[in-house]
């Protein structure tokens, strides 16, 4: 498949990258910033959040009126709530959310304060909550986008739907496949327009999940900024290998689950009661 060079110019538009702290979230904001995109940087604490603009301003060439800070513990809905309700007072529109920030769950079976395995809530639930709150920033005209940083391990999993937070077996291989097979059916979700990439193995905390070399995160931060080009036009639900549309695991295009999927996550961000 032809390579779609990365966007010459963003100017104008507004995106809001989760887990820019580090990694692929933070190369994914100085590439979109340098491209003169308004880039508001996600960290877990006020504190990262700002210390990841102040690094862009102080080591880069990008300009500092386009770069802002949020912050929240994905880990603690009330902050994602919070956050997501600062964000709609001063961005009313949304042109792209990169849905980006991620963790290897710990080899012991640990539980958020909101009741849910920390991997789980960390890497989909609070990014579906986040999502679903945006909505009305990223519904205007032209409408907003949604891009998924999942991986390729979505393809191992399976959703234990009697048991999503795996209290009966857990292991951390498969509760981390099992979010990002998660966050992957998320990309079906009809109420936005979304797409999910896996940005190819990279040298970042994730990394002893895969067993392998990876490569530097700016080269799979490319593969992300890619599909928050506007001129690439986009299907909901698509999933690329890096740059390279192709089949995601069969689940992720099923409407039963997608269903399935957003009547579990809205009972566990507590929206509706089991």
């Amino acid at each position: 498949m032809h390579e779609s060079p990365l966007p010459t110019s963003l100017h104008g538009r507004t995106v809001l990258v989760t887990g820019a702290t580090s990694g692929i979230g933070h190369e994914t904001a100085l590439l979109l910033a340098r491209r003169g995109a308004t880039v508001l940087l996600h960290g877990r604490t006020p504190e990262s959040a700002r210390a990841a603009v102040d690094r862009l301003i102080a080591t880069t060439d990008v300009d500092a009126e386009l770069l802002c800070a949020c912050a929240a513990d994905f880990a603690v809905f009330d902050e994602v709530a919070a956050m997501a309700h600062k964000v709609l007072r001063e961005h009313p529109r949304l042109d792209v959310l990169v849905n980006n920030a991620g963790m290897a769950p710990p080899e012991r079976h640990t539980v958020t304060a909101d009741g849910n395995e920390i991997g789980f809530q960390v890497n989909f639930l609070a990014h579906y909550f986040l999502t679903c709150l945006l909505e009305p920033a990223l519904a205007g005209d032209p409408g907003g986008r949604v891009v998924n940083v999942s991986s390729s391990l979505h393809r191992t999993a399976s959703i234990q739907w009697a048991d999503p937070n795996r209290v009966r077996r857990y292991s951390r291989l498969a509760a981390y496949a099992q979010s990002q097979l998660a966050l992957t059916v998320f990309a079906s979700d009809p109420r936005v327009t979304a797409v999910s990439v896996h940005p190819g193995v990279c040298d970042t905390a994730l990394l002893p999940l895969y067993a392998q070399d990876g490569v530097a995160p700016a080269a799979g931060a490319e593969h992300v900024v890619r599909l928050c080009d506007p001129a690439l036009e986009i299907v909901g639900g698509s999933y690329y290998d890096r740059s390279e549309r192709v089949a995601p695991a069969p689940a992720a295009g099923e409407e039963r689950t997608v269903k399935r999927l957003t009547r579990l996550a809205d009972v566990l961000i507590g929206r509706t009661t089991p």
